[in-house]
């Protein structure tokens, strides 16, 4: 399994980012696809998480203006990044749970500038 994010970028507070999460290799619909981001020096942790069915989950600090989504036809992922805040600036990674284990791929960086 292979995960391909992309999207990130320099943006100004406020602003609006939309990352994407391409999967290819033995993947299942009923994955559940998950986006982190680890800032520097901090560890990595939860963004927002999509099961299989759509059942979504999100950090609290990111409630209200970030949305998950997948579009399982093209084996994606997207996290809608809106109103951006400086402490939101890190690497953003997604990952993927199969049956197989758990796959991460290789993060995208998110600057938000004030």
């Amino acid at each position: 399994v292979q995960l391909q994010a992309s999207g990130g970028g320099l943006v100004q507070a406020g602003g609006s980012l939309r990352l994407s999460c391409a999967a290819s290799g033995r993947i299942f619909r009923s994955d559940t696809v998950g986006w982190h981001r680890q800032a520097p020096g901090q560890q990595r942790d939860p963004v927002a998480i999509i099961t299989g069915t759509g059942t979504t989950t999100y950090t609290d600090s990111v409630k209200g203006r970030f949305t998950i989504s997948r579009d399982d036809a093209k084996n994606t992922v997207y996290l809608q990044m809106n109103s951006l805040k400086p402490e939101d600036t890190a690497v953003y990674y997604c990952s993927r749970n199969t049956p197989r284990g758990t796959y991460w791929g290789q993060g995208t960086l998110v600057t938000v500038s004030s």
